[in-house]
């Protein structure tokens, strides 16, 4: 039997690279999806793993499905998620809350608007993509009307749409996020307020200050009347179909358990359909597993409503079990246990910690080119080190969050800022880049660190909890 040996930076650094390498290429010359790259880095883990230090492959295999196996209830619920979409476009819940959301514009407080449409519209859709997609484009073309820079447009796009996909259930990093840190769903969304209210509303100010200027101004709604005229042709809209998301919050406030609540919302969103939207009992059935489906002739109305279902999720769950799978073999060979110890040499209090948690996230955004491998890595690289200093998972899985998740589209070649360019047309960087006003993306971070040196939201874990009196 061949002696394991103990795995260094070197040898952790083996199978990062070629991460960064082949995502990149995949990514940004290829144009192909990240799951492919990501399986060669898996490979080369391995083989570093059982060659270079000594593991078996029982062992190295065994490490990859205890890892997934932490992030099954995450997918479970993502796979609750899209039928809960699905069931929500069907009864016009998703329809109405868009709807509302554009009904606030007002020239004078254009981009505080915008930003607030696109929270909702997230919030309501679990996506960020699908919102900068969808109505983004639409706000675009109504900023470029009043004479405001696309990129503090864009900017405001993002930031909303961003906070929105933070914060919402039906998000697939909120799931993934607490899945990594060991903490819960319904708790991680909570605590995430802590820090991403305050980013917002400072985020808010700036918009209004900036967006002062434009006052007085004629606004074209031309993009937005259409997207409105769409959505009552083609739904009933009422605020009683609000009713579904209201219910799912209640329960979030109650501390209920994720998977019942949001199956709860899936019956709610059922329900609605058959009674406001007069969908019968195949067209749901069908909606909640395949998805909504929609030709109206609009194009804007159809590529905001089509989607959802259980299918749905799938490229995104084939590919969180892909990074897991890294992650498990990294850790398992203690490769992941090498960087962290490097890094954790410096982060010996729970704001360097958290610090090094932010950068790691950024970092990985940057080279990785992935938001999921920024949640994953970093995800697995700390949970010890947050337990051992008596750090509660909430906090780990917060800043995972603060960092991961919105720093993402500011970095241009990363999928997240790809997307947001192609969609937009306005860059991350470079001159007239959005990068400088999506003040949401670039305050949380500041934020979560703040915290961390404060203490501000977190537990001292030298103090014991007080014990509740009757």
């Amino acid at each position: 039997m061949r002696e394991k040996k103990q795995a260094t930076i070197g040898y952790a650094l083996i199978p990062i690279i070629v991460l960064i390498a082949s995502l990149s290429y995949g990514i940004i010359v290829l144009g192909a999806d990240p799951h492919i790259p990501l399986l060669v880095a898996i490979v080369v883990a391995s083989l570093v793993g059982i060659f270079g230090l000594g593991f078996k492959w029982q062992e190295i295999e065994k490490g990859a499905v205890e890892t997934i196996s932490m992030a099954m209830q995450a997918i479970l619920i993502l796979m609750v998620i899209g039928t809960v979409i699905g069931s929500w476009i069907l009864s016009g819940t998703v329809p109405s809350m868009i709807y509302y959301g554009l009904k606030i514009l007002s020239p004078g407080i254009f981009l505080v608007a915008t930003t607030l449409i696109c929270a909702v519209v997230s919030l309501a859709t679990g996506s960020s993509w699908t919102t900068a997609g969808t109505v983004g484009i639409a706000l675009i073309g109504v900023g470029q009307g009043l004479g405001i820079p696309i990129q503090i447009v864009a900017g405001a796009i993002i930031s909303g749409a961003y906070f929105g996909d933070k914060i919402s259930p039906l998000s697939d990093t909120t799931n993934l996020a607490p899945a990594m840190a060991g903490s819960t769903l319904f708790e991680h969304v909570r605590y995430m307020l802590y820090t991403t209210v305050p980013s917002l509303i400072i985020a808010l100010i700036l918009y209004g200050i900036i967006g002062a200027r434009y006052a007085g101004k004629a606004l074209d709604t031309a993009n937005i009347d259409t997207i409105l005229g769409g959505l009552s042709a083609n739904f009933y809209i009422s605020p009683v179909l609000l009713i579904p998301p209201i219910v799912v919050i209640i329960l979030v406030i109650l501390k209920a358990p994720a998977l019942p609540g949001l199956l709860a919302g899936t019956g709610l969103g059922a329900i609605f359909a058959a009674i406001f939207q007069n969908a019968n009992l195949g067209e749901i059935v069908s909606t909640i597993h395949y998805g909504y489906s929609i030709e109206s002739g609009n194009e804007m109305i159809d590529s905001l409503l089509n989607g959802g279902g259980l299918d749905s999720m799938m490229w995104t769950v084939s590919l969180i079990l892909l990074a897991m799978t890294f992650g498990g073999i990294m850790e398992k060979t203690g490769m992941l246990g090498a960087i962290a110890n490097k890094i954790l040499t410096v982060a010996n209090s729970t704001g360097s910690l958290v610090t090094a948690t932010v950068l790691s996230s950024i970092a990985i955004n940057i080279l990785a080119a992935d938001q999921y491998l920024s949640i994953v890595i970093p995800g697995r690289m700390y949970k010890d080190a947050y337990d051992k200093m008596g750090l509660e998972p909430r906090l780990l899985s917060r800043t995972l969050e603060d960092a991961g998740t919105l720093t993402s589209p500011l970095v241009p070649w990363n999928t997240c800022g790809a997307y947001m360019y192609s969609v937009l047309g306005v860059s991350a960087l470079g001159a007239g880049g959005y990068l400088p006003f999506a003040f949401l993306n670039l305050i949380n971070p500041l934020v979560a660190i703040f915290y961390g040196f404060t203490g501000i939201s977190i537990n001292d874990p030298k103090k014991p909890k007080k014990k509740r009196t009757k």
